[in-house]
């Protein structure tokens, strides 16, 4: 057999491999190499550590939280295709940079109502809070005051104006107001959240009915969760939550419990508790009964947001619950530049829902917000983790926030502008 060797073959042929000289390694420089590192032993840091995100936290909070208390936050009405286009409208989003302008450290403050917050970011109402944890809403309110952002409880939250006051007394508190049928209860959220010092309130409309959620009815979830064989049966993986239940402060819609003294059917609070008959006229009676800010929330159309500030709201939050209530409304981002343009630049527009990334915070106010607001995203790191949780999402979209700012070579929320945001 003949053998063919190419020129290069032929001129290394016979030449010696180059030496390579070797040590034996030393262990500073094999521990430097490996960067070995105290394992952490605190379980709730070694989770929250792992978390570069929300949907990491929300990952988390699946595995620490029963599955009935879970689906209530992460579900739903109906076919849940609101909740989805929401995240879908933020993912479509185009951000547009302007290089070769670098920012070192760019200011995330903004204004809103004239009082500056750290960033464009509100901390959202959420009911039954302390189910999710047993820290609750009072936790949440530190982390917002330590940020310097507002937090704004619910009526139906299991926690007073009191004791959120009373947990972080440097906060800026809304208080979200649901109107019931009793009118002199009515007056009493109202007095008690005017002499806790609360700033806002904020009207939600677009509960006149409670929605079907189809994972609450299928779990039997009831406020607060009843101990049943089945929900026994699913809690029983979750034994720190069942003993934290357990051993702290039972959980009521503390600020009605002269009206709901028993457990209550997750999908019948609104039935039971609220007015269904909420009109422009109810909004002219609390205009006239609460001296401060009044933001009116569940607002998806340039009419219903002109009508409402003409009514005597300062302003509007753009939301659809989260799509929690009427599912096939439209994404709160793509009606967001009509209501802004409806508006002008006078009243204050807040977006909600589906806000859960920084980029997502920068779409918005490019679209015309004043800020958003968030509340799956903390509530996922409070699932996952208390307090320290709820600090973990404040301190992501912090970071997520800040860090597009300098890739979209801008040096503070005020330079944001629309041109930087495309959408199809």
């Amino acid at each position: 057999m003949t053998v063919t060797v190419t020129p290069s073959q032929a001129a290394t042929a016979g030449q010696e491999r180059p030496h390579v000289a070797r040590q034996r390694p030393r262990w500073a420089e094999l521990r430097e190499a490996l960067q070995l590192r105290r394992p952490t032993l605190n379980p709730v840091e070694r989770r929250l550590g792992t978390a570069l995100s929300i949907g990491d936290l929300r990952t988390v909070a699946v595995r620490t939280t029963p599955r009935a208390v879970f689906d209530y936050v992460d579900g739903a009405a109906d076919a849940e295709l609101t909740v989805r286009r929401n995240r879908a409208a933020f993912a479509a989003v185009e951000l547009i940079p302007e290089y070769l302008s670098p920012v070192d450290h760019p200011d995330l403050s903004t204004r809103v109502f004239g009082r500056e917050i750290s960033m464009p970011l509100i901390f959202a109402p959420t009911g039954y809070t302390r189910m999710m944890h047993h820290e609750g809403e009072a936790a949440v309110a530190r982390v917002a005051a330590r940020h310097g952002l507002p937090y704004t409880l619910s009526t139906v939250g299991t926690s007073t104006v009191e004791d959120v006051a009373a947990a972080a007394p440097g906060g800026e508190h809304w208080f979200q107001l649901y109107l019931t049928r009793n009118e002199r209860l009515n007056a009493e959220l109202l007095d008690r959240a005017l002499a806790a010092g609360f700033t806002t309130v904020v009207l939600t409309v677009d509960t006149p009915v409670a929605a079907r959620h189809l994972k609450d009815i299928r779990n039997g979830l009831t406020i607060p969760p009843s101990l049943t064989m089945r929900t026994l049966l699913g809690m029983a993986r979750y034994p720190a939550w069942v003993l934290n239940k357990l051993t702290t402060a039972p959980i009521t819609f503390a600020s009605l419990s002269s009206i709901t003294s028993h457990a209550i059917d997750a999908v019948r609070v609104a039935d039971v508790v609220f007015e269904p008959t909420l009109s422009y006229g109810h909004l002219a009676w609390l205009r006239a009964n609460w001296p401060h800010r009044l933001l009116v929330k569940g607002i998806l159309s340039p009419r219903d947001a002109r009508r409402a500030v003409e009514a005597g709201a300062d302003g509007v939050i753009v939301s659809n619950h989260g799509g929690r209530q009427l599912d096939r409304t439209p994404a709160t981002l793509t009606v967001l530049p009509e209501i802004r343009d409806e508006l002008g630049s006078d009243a204050t527009v807040i977006l909600d829902s589906g806000v859960t990334h920084g980029q997502d915070v920068l779409a918005a106010m490019a679209l015309g917000a004043d800020a958003v607001m968030i509340g799956r995203a903390y509530l996922y790191g409070l699932m996952a983790g208390g307090e320290r949780g709820v600090e973990r999402a404040a301190t992501i979209l912090r970071e997520e926030y800040s860090r597009s700012l300098q890739l979209l070579g801008l040096n503070s929320t005020a330079a944001i502008a629309r041109h930087q945001v495309r959408m199809p």
